[in-house]
């Protein structure tokens, strides 16, 4: 046999051998009809896997087939996004066939949308809809180029006579600017409720507030003297306190807390949800806070601060709340 014929059938050879090790093509998650979810993952080696996400109270062991395909199907499940991870032989990972993934620094988990009917305010609608920028702008406070993203509502141009109320929405620790269009829909919600005649026409500015090493006391001067000037530059927002939001989340609260209550004649609305607060910037801002109330409550609309009942910060913020007052 010449060396062509003996390459070629090494080639057909090796081919049939990868046919045959090739994987089942797998559909993970698989939301019903009923809301239940089946899971499923490959592996012939694996010798114990399970699913762990926040619509269990623990996680479930999955079953293998003669395929080397885990599965277990959960629920039903009540509609909303939920993060899970995979647990194989005792080693937390996202679904690998799942491409939605949960935008973390610090953990890879995926995501399942449960859908609802009537669709919840989250979802994907035929409305009009807003606009993503990715942008980058010079941080002289952090010397360096950072990023955002920007959220413009449907109309919105370059050109044009009309400015619009901006929100700063800050996400929460080890989360990034992402976090809020690609696990919580914040454009879609946006959309929605612009549509519905229930929010203004605005614009949501969506920076990344992680500062190495410390996570609080760079970012306050970032977002006052870089990342406001940067938006009122560049677009069409309406200038003064009136017009001007800041909210986040965790990490995110905290900071909301440091930036809003620390500059109330920038922000005249102020909403911090479940704020992690054991900060050193926060124990300086507020330890001896004995601020002029009657000018805080001109300079400010609304403030507010709350929390779930579920959630691990529960007593720390109503301990917040308490000191607020």
């Amino acid at each position: 046999m010449t060396r062509i014929a003996y390459f070629t059938a090494a080639i057909l050879l090796s081919s049939g051998f990868i046919h045959a090790q090739r994987p089942p093509v797998i559909n993970s998650p698989e939301v019903h009809a009923d809301n239940t979810v089946t899971f499923r993952y490959y592996s012939r080696n694996a010798q114990k896997v399970s699913v762990n996400g926040e619509f269990l109270p623990a996680a479930k062991l999955m079953q293998q087939d003669t395929s080397g395909v885990w599965s277990v199907t959960v629920g039903p499940v009540k509609p909303d996004i939920y993060p899970y991870s995979f647990i194989v032989d005792s080693v937390p990972i996202a679904d690998p066939n799942n491409s939605y993934i949960f935008a973390n620094e610090r953990f890879k988990r995926s995501i399942v949308n449960i859908p609802g009917n009537p669709p919840l305010v989250h979802s994907l609608q035929n409305v009009p809809h807003g606009k993503l920028d990715y942008r980058y702008y010079k941080s002289n406070t952090l010397k360096t180029t950072r990023r955002l993203i920007v959220y413009t509502p449907p109309g919105y141009t370059s050109k044009g006579k009309v400015k619009y109320p901006v929100l700063y929405l800050i996400h929460g620790g080890s989360d990034t600017e992402e976090t809020w269009t690609k696990v919580g829909f914040a454009n879609h919600i946006a959309d929605n409720l612009i549509a519905q005649g229930k929010a203004k026409n605005m614009i949501i500015v969506m920076p990344y507030g992680n500062v190495r090493p410390s996570p609080m006391p760079g970012f306050t001067s970032d977002l006052i003297n870089d990342i406001i000037p940067f938006i009122e530059a560049n677009y069409r927002v309406s200038p003064g306190s009136g017009q001007r939001a800041i909210a986040g989340f965790s990490v995110g609260g905290g900071q909301t807390l440091n930036i809003g209550l620390t500059n109330t004649d920038k922000f005249a609305y102020v909403y911090s949800y479940a704020p992690y607060t054991a900060t050193e910037e926060f124990r300086k801002n507020f330890s001896n806070w004995s601020p002029d109330a009657d000018a805080m409550n001109r300079q400010l609309k609304v403030f507010n601060i709350s929390v779930g009942t579920e959630d691990f910060l529960y007593e720390s913020v109503k301990q917040n709340i308490a000191m607020f007052k």
